[in-house]
């Protein structure tokens, strides 16, 4: 099945929905691609007041393909994408986000998610680190709370993503949440929005400039190691990997 990008506006607003349910909208070189050009689309029309980056399906996005993975510079330049975009971003979560899906969050300016929503970061389970998605995911999230599901891979829930950092707000109703979010944005002059974006994220986006090679090739290097290899095919083949002890 072709990725693609669902597409709505209402009132200003133009939802972008990943629409790759049967790979759970895992981040192949293609859907990377479709985000990115609708995202360029968005930036270039003026009617477009704030984007809102939802899902179709019970995961938000599962990390990258593991079939047909995005470039690593390609995924920096999507996340980058989404920093610079001068409108606000805003995710909306109705599911689950993995890995690479993390980053993608991470990256919106604001994040809204069901309380039923889960999230782990599983690269360190195949071998491998996220290294790219840090660039979004350090300057968001408490330190402590970062290096335990780092380094453990563990699930948590909503509220706990709210309290560290990775989410704006978690309810029963995710639309509920966000329509004083949205309200506001509409009400916000977009040269106000532009420039207050650019306050918010340049610290940010430096850091790009400063690691981004570093750890695109931090991460290319582990993608391609006996370990990442081992265990990308534990996972696909829903068996533990042979370190498991």
């Amino acid at each position: 099945m072709t990725a693609t990008v669902g597409r709505t506006r209402t009132r200003g607003i133009e939802t972008l929905s990943l629409d790759s349910p049967d790979t759970r909208n895992a981040l192949s070189a293609a859907l990377v691609t479709a985000l990115a050009d609708a995202l360029t689309d968005c930036a270039e029309d003026p009617d477009v007041r704030a984007v809102v980056l939802t899902h179709t399906g019970s995961t938000f996005c599962a990390g990258a393909d593991l079939r047909d993975p995005p470039h690593p510079d390609a995924l920096v330049g999507l996340l980058r994408q989404i920093l610079d975009l001068r409108k606000p971003v805003v995710a909306r979560v109705t599911g689950h986000v993995r890995a690479g899906g993390l980053g993608l969050l991470a990256a919106c300016d604001l994040a809204a998610a069901t309380t039923t929503s889960t999230f782990a970061f599983t690269e360190v389970r195949i071998g491998v680190a996220p290294a790219v998605i840090s660039l979004s995911v350090i300057p968001r999230a408490d330190p402590r709370a970062l290096a335990r599901y780092y380094l453990t891979g563990e699930r948590f829930d909503a509220p706990e993503a709210v309290r560290v950092g990775l989410l704006t707000t978690a309810a029963d109703d995710v639309d509920d949440a966000l329509a004083p979010i949205l309200d506001g944005l509409r009400r916000s002059s977009p040269q106000g929005l532009a420039e207050t974006k650019q306050l918010l994220t340049t610290r940010v986006l430096q850091t790009f400039d400063r690691d981004a090679a570093d750890l695109t090739a931090l991460s290319a290097r582990l993608f391609s190691s006996a370990q990442a290899q081992e265990g990308m095919t534990a996972f696909l083949q829903r068996r533990d990997a042979a370190w498991v002890v």
